[in-house]
């Protein structure tokens, strides 16, 4: 081990984020072993999902960000191929909880769903450790394709159902829900910010293969934790009826047969675009049939929902810029003191864990005076300062000079506006779809959220791969243009939003929700099936 005194500022970062890892597995364990059903306000198991997606993210944003560098400097990728596969997986990882979604909704519910993805992600991450000698010649990068694939459909069950799991606690009108969702948005951070910061160290210091196998054990701790925690659930998450063993190991069987389409899917880019048109349309259109067999009031719901995931895209392709070109950009050409860029990917979780309780007792302090912005407002809040974000940097790197290095300020405040964009749509996304869904529905809602940021995701890997110009690497000068205009789109599409916003609030019907009785089916359920009902234990 290097001696104190000639710690750099990569090593006292991470001892910092060693330190609050051991703090927060210390508050966890306060939490787990406290009798009362309840703590700060909220159940157990809220914490309890907490630690479990705190880890999964730990997980995947560690591997996340030094997953471009591993492209273009191990495997030998050019920077716009980089991006492009960057953009593809990141894009497969967001839209299998469609499929996830669907299968826990109907058959296994999401308990069992994210047991099974929770085992699918640990063997992702740790087939990511294995690194060959390198090159895309050699045939140890079918190790690669095969862990990305395991990564891909895992979070597919795991992503919508652990987050729908969070609404099943509590009840649809319980002024708690926002908060409980800020509270676990934070969780995920937690794991994001710690994440990244000690895989990027050591995978960037030490070696791929120590980076991407601590995000492994992460995943194992967090499988862990949600096994452990099953009886804080209070029943949330079971599936609807009692399921046959033979069609329960079926779907599982469904799983791995998907790990072998993905292994091939993901190595062939314009494939997954053409896949992502064609299931859009067609998950589009399933939306939009069972929308017109809803009354008035849930139908418009609904296209309030499609209204408010059609923004995804946009956003989605300009934020996921941040593990693609923007990382090569802080690598290359921000001024680092020697810090590792994969740690600069911490900024946004730690401005997330600052700035959520601000944003959480915002929203609550504006509503209680009558002046919360609706949830469309909030997303033409986030496309304006999301377009600000790329602007700052741009109008930045040019007044300091396009030959000089960028001055690391600028990737601060670049992560701040970002940030603040993600806090106005991320948790309020995720509680609109959970909150104004049909409960019947409420999965594969989550997965149509995630869905299209799926398609935003691959938006951004193309956005990533135009700032690598003809030649497929990334020039300083390519990307400022393209965040430009990107960021004036943004902008332009944030005025539209704002416009309409109080249609689409009207839409929400927000004042006839309620909460069904015990035994109550909402219209369109499955009426032999009531949404409450729950399997014998």
């Amino acid at each position: 081990m290097k001696d104190i005194s000639l710690w750099a500022e990569a090593d006292w970062i991470t001892a910092i984020a060693s330190v609050v890892l051991v703090v927060f597995l210390a508050i966890g364990a306060r939490i787990a072993v406290q009798k009362d059903p309840e703590f700060a306000g909220h159940p157990k198991g809220l914490y309890m999902l907490f630690f479990a997606e705190m880890w999964e993210r730990f997980s995947y944003y560690g591997m996340r960000a030094i997953l471009i560098f591993y492209l273009t400097q191990h495997w030998l990728f050019s920077d716009g191929k980089s991006n492009l596969i960057y953009g593809a997986y990141t894009s497969l990882v967001y839209i299998t909880p469609v499929l996830g979604g669907y299968l826990a909704d109907r058959y296994l519910g999401q308990r069992k769903a994210v047991l099974f993805g929770g085992l699918l992600l640990a063997i992702g991450h740790t087939l990511m450790a294995v690194e060959g000698t390198g090159g895309q010649n050699d045939p140890t990068i079918n190790v690669f394709w095969a862990a990305l694939a395991f990564i891909i459909v895992g979070s597919g069950f795991l992503k919508a159902n652990i987050s729908v799991m969070v609404g099943q606690l509590y009840n649809l009108t319980d002024v708690r829900r926002d908060g409980a969702y800020t509270i676990f948005y934070m969780g995920i951070n937690v794991g994001a910010a710690l994440g990244t910061i000690l895989v990027a160290y050591l995978g960037q210091t030490l070696g791929w293969g120590y980076g991407f196998g601590l995000a492994g054990i992460g995943m194992l701790v967090g499988l862990i934790v949600f096994v452990l925690g099953k009886r804080v659930l209070n029943g949330a998450g079971e599936a609807p009826r009692p399921l046959a063993k033979g069609l329960e190991y079926g779907l599982y069987g469904i799983g791995l047969a998907a790990v072998a389409v993905i292994w091939a899917l993901v190595q062939y880019q314009d494939v997954i675009q053409t896949l992502l048109a064609i299931s859009g349309v067609a998950l589009l259109g399933y939306v939009l049939f069972e929308s017109f067999k809803l009354d008035k009031e849930p139908r418009e719901r609904m296209f309030a929902i499609l209204f408010l995931i059609s923004l995804n895209p946009l956003f989605w392709g300009l934020f996921e810029q941040a593990g693609g070109s923007m990382n090569l950009f802080t690598d290359r050409f921000v001024d680092r003191a020697g810090v590792p860029a994969g740690i600069f990917q911490s900024i946004n979780p730690i401005y997330i864990i600052l700035m959520a309780p601000v944003f959480a007792g915002l929203w609550q302090w504006l509503g209680r005076k009558g002046k919360e912005p609706s949830a469309p407002a909030k997303f033409g809040l986030a496309l304006a300062q999301m377009g600000f974000a790329n602007l700052v940097l741009v109008w930045g790197a040019e007044a300091y000079g396009i030959a000089a290095m960028t001055p690391v300020i600028l990737v601060f405040a670049y992560y701040f506006f970002a940030t603040t964009a993600e806090l106005c749509l991320s948790p309020v996304g995720l509680s609109a779809m959970n909150r104004l869904a049909p409960k019947y529905l409420a999965s594969l809602i989550m997965g149509a959220w995630f869905y299209m940021t799926a398609v935003g995701n691959f938006v951004a890997g193309k956005i990533g791969e135009a700032t690598g110009g003809h030649d497929g690497e990334l020039t300083k000068q390519g990307l400022l243009d393209i965040y430009e205009l990107f960021g004036w789109i943004a902008i332009g599409a944030a005025v539209a939003v704002l416009l309409v916003s109080p249609v689409v609030k009207k839409w929400m019907h927000l004042d006839t929700l309620r909460d069904d009785n015990a035994g109550d089916t909402q219209e369109g359920a499955d009426e032999a099936y009531p949404v409450n009902a729950r399997p014998a234990e």
